[in-house]
């Protein structure tokens, strides 16, 4: 049985990882998930899977050598899949300490954990062990020709404390790669949206929102540009790179759906309108009226876009779930979870922890 260690599992794309893997592979794999459990950290997004026999969760800081290490002496890990990281721009302007200290020593820590392991004494690795990093196109910098792409060549250029990290991530995975030889991918994708994604990010903030009535905040004039991936094409095409990426390699992973932000806020609005029933009291509220334009963000990027050519080439990969499909499923599942946005926006989800795993 291959043993996965997914890092960040309880977040937004890693617990959706864990769900696809476990929809797609059953009982042959294991899955171990080591969270921190900070305040996007969700263990409610697992509540169907944690009672399996596979599958295992650790608390733990990835940047906690001793405790990182004691998993790979524990387990024979096969395979690493990094999501593990501050992600949230906002946050990393107040505070870039914090993203140094999850997003570049988090990463060394369990490069090193995973080398240590793995490594045979002639320099070579055990076969078939894989190690993943999941990074951002963020990490690119910004577009300002509307007809250019991000490609694997192209130049970083991180603009915000949060891409500087990630890009910092990335290039001490590369140097492993490159040094060491040790067994890696990288993966940049663009922007993710799905279930379980924490109500600060633009699509569930705009949803939660807009249900209760309130101002959905635009930044600048709205007309930022970003690429949407529906997380379960990303977390297939996760998998797909660990089964059919050369090694050494970077693969970007992009949705090929271009959006406006305040195209994406009107976009929201309309499928709300549509999905929410007459007798909802709700319904009459969920307007345009709602869009509040705020003071842009400092350091702004103005268009991100991934041209995914090279994994569709290489590994086969595409995004299958076109926006205005992957939208309505978002928002249809919101509706249908609206006790855990609520436990999200109340803080009441950290309770979970403690209710579940205190007597285990």
């Amino acid at each position: 049985m291959r043993t996965y260690l997914v890092t960040g599992g309880a977040g937004f794309i890693g617990s959706n990882y864990i769900h696809y893997m476990f929809k797609k592979y059953g009982d042959s794999i294991r899955i171990i998930n080591v969270d921190k459990l900070t305040y996007a950290g969700n263990l409610e997004n697992l509540k169907d899977i944690e009672d399996r026999d596979n599958y295992t969760f650790i608390r733990a800081d990835i940047c906690d050598a001793e405790a990182i290490n004691k998993i790979f002496e524990e387990n024979d890990i096969d395979r690493v899949v990094h999501f593990a990281a501050e992600s949230h721009v906002d946050r990393s302007i107040k505070h870039p300490m914090v993203f140094v200290k999850t997003n570049v020593l988090g990463t060394v820590t369990m490069l090193n954990a995973a080398k240590a392991a793995w490594e045979l004494p002639d320099g070579t690795y055990k076969p078939d062990h894989k190690f993943l990093h999941v990074s951002t196109d963020e990490v690119y910098g910004s577009l300002s020709n509307p007809e250019d792409y991000f490609y694997e060549t192209t130049k970083y250029d991180p603009h915000s404390p949060y891409s500087a990290s990630k890009a910092s991530s990335d290039f001490f995975v590369k140097a492993y790669m490159d040094t060491y030889k040790f067994p890696a991918n990288i993966t940049n994708c663009s922007n993710n949206y799905g279930p379980y994604q924490f109500p600060e990010k633009l699509i569930p903030l705009t949803i939660n929102n807009a249900l209760h009535g309130k101002a959905l905040p635009i930044y600048g004039d709205g007309k930022n540009i970003r690429d949407w991936l529906y997380v379960e094409d990303h977390a297939k095409g996760i998998d797909m790179v660990q089964e059919e990426g050369k090694l050494f390699e970077t693969y970007n992973i992009g949705g090929h759906n271009e959006r406006q932000n305040i195209q994406i806020v009107k976009t929201i609005i309309k499928t709300l309108q549509e999905l929410l029933p007459d007798d909802d009291p709700r319904k009459k509220n969920v307007s345009e009226d709602l869009i509040t334009y705020v003071t842009d963000r400092k350091g702004h990027d103005r268009r991100y876009a991934i041209a995914p050519d090279k994994i569709k080439a290489e590994v086969g990969w595409y995004p299958e779930t076109c926006f205005e499909e992957g939208i309505k499923k978002t928002v249809k599942w919101y509706l249908e979870h609206e006790e855990w946005i609520d436990h999200c926006v109340s803080g009441d989800y950290q309770k979970y922890y403690e209710d579940m795993y205190k007597n285990r």
